[in-house]
């Protein structure tokens, strides 16, 4: 099967529209002198800072399923970032048997800023990496980042029945309950499900929240794309304020009504699309039964094409297949997501396939500067 390319979204580093997306603050109101010097004096602290930020570097550490993305960090920002292997073994009984990197010949982790870059694919590693960051928290390290892109937890964030467990809260009391190296750990992760979760850590970790949306903008600019339409009312009211910026952009809101019986049928609540080129944004998706509905009743509709934005492609079982060429769901022109799983993006079939995986890289070290947050 082939293997996913990635798209890097961003030609360079660190002033690429990713990085500067924030780099402004809007004022309102009458044009007053005072308020223009305030602008400016906010302009040239933001970048000092930005500059200062910029020119820190860090000692990376990675799961086994993140080092790619590790090395193309080092390989294209040798002065930033330096990227020490780690030996993700087992002993015969299935213990962890772990001998993290940069520690021999000598130790040059002590005393660093680590970037750590995790995957929660499988519980059997999300294990071996939480004892990974503990030895790492306990070795005089002066910060540590977390960049965990997708929070595989973040859809179990409450119970509707005493005895189930709620994994959202008990991920989050794991990573509050890490060691304190002097300041809390930073966990950096990309379209949280439940924005509420971030609210679960406490004490020694704190979220970071950030979207991949600027990612999306950039390819609805190059693609002529020019509506966008959300699933359901809940996506519409996360992600619409975040394409405000893009003038003679339409949008599209759908969502479920209750047909014959139980069953839910998707329709279009508001916007019209008819001739539209359209993206379908949402942050994860799995089986994609919702997704598929969305695109069908938007080309019933009359929309020229129909497109699809995902943060998270998470597609269980490789569900990824039935929106492929020749599916039972193929009802999309272009299926963008992203590498925040990497175990299941590597598998995708971007030659010959809908399919396109952005690379997330250039807006992680953004982020990791800038602090954007959504």
């Amino acid at each position: 099967m082939p293997t996913g390319r990635y798209v890097s979204s961003s030609k360079q580093f660190p002033h690429s529209s990713l990085c500067q997306r924030n780099s402004k603050t809007t004022k309102s109101g009458d044009d007053h002198n005072d308020d223009r010097g305030n602008d400016r004096a906010q302009r040239i602290m933001y970048n000092q800072q930005a500059r200062q930020r910029e020119s820190m570097r860090y000692q990376i550490i990675a799961a086994e399923a993140c080092e790619p993305l590790a090395k193309r960090m080092a390989q294209k920002y040798p002065d930033r970032f330096t990227f020490h292997p780690t030996n993700w073994l087992k002993f015969p009984d299935g213990t962890d048997n772990i001998e993290i990197g940069g520690f021999t010949p000598v130790n040059v982790i002590s005393g660093e800023h680590v970037l750590f870059l995790a995957s929660f694919h499988n519980n059997d590693v999300t294990l071996s990496q939480f004892q990974v960051m503990i030895c790492l928290l306990q070795s005089f390290i002066e910060s540590m980042t977390v960049v965990l892109p997708f929070s595989p937890v973040g859809t179990m964030e409450r119970v509707i029945r005493e005895g189930q467990v709620a994994t959202a809260a008990t991920y989050a009391h794991m990573f509050s309950s890490l060691p304190r190296c002097g300041r809390p750990t930073r966990l950096m992760v990309y379209d949280l499900h439940t924005l509420q979760n971030r609210f679960y850590l406490h004490g020694n970790a704190v979220a970071s929240l950030h979207s991949a949306i600027p990612m999306l903008k950039d390819k609805i600019k190059e693609t002529g794309v020019n509506c966008v339409a959300f699933p359901d009312d809940g996506a519409a009211k996360r992600f619409s304020k975040m394409f405000e910026d893009m003038p003679g952009l339409e949008v599209i809101v759908c969502g479920k009504t209750r047909g014959e019986g139980d069953t839910r049928i998707v329709t279009i609540q508001d916007g019209n699309a008819t001739d539209k080129h359209i993206v379908i944004v949402d942050d994860l998706v799995q089986t994609g039964g919702t997704l598929y509905e969305t695109g069908k009743v938007l080309k019933d509709a009359g929309a020229a094409s129909v497109n699809a934005f995902v943060t998270h492609g998470v597609f269980p079982n490789d569900s990824w297949k039935l929106f492929n060429k020749g599916g039972a769901r193929a009802c999309f022109d272009k299926f963008w997501v992203t590498n925040s799983i990497p175990t299941v993006t590597d598998t995708l079939p971007t030659k010959d396939g809908v399919f396109e995986v952005l690379d997330l890289m250039d807006l992680i070290i953004c982020d990791l500067d800038h602090f954007s947050c959504i």
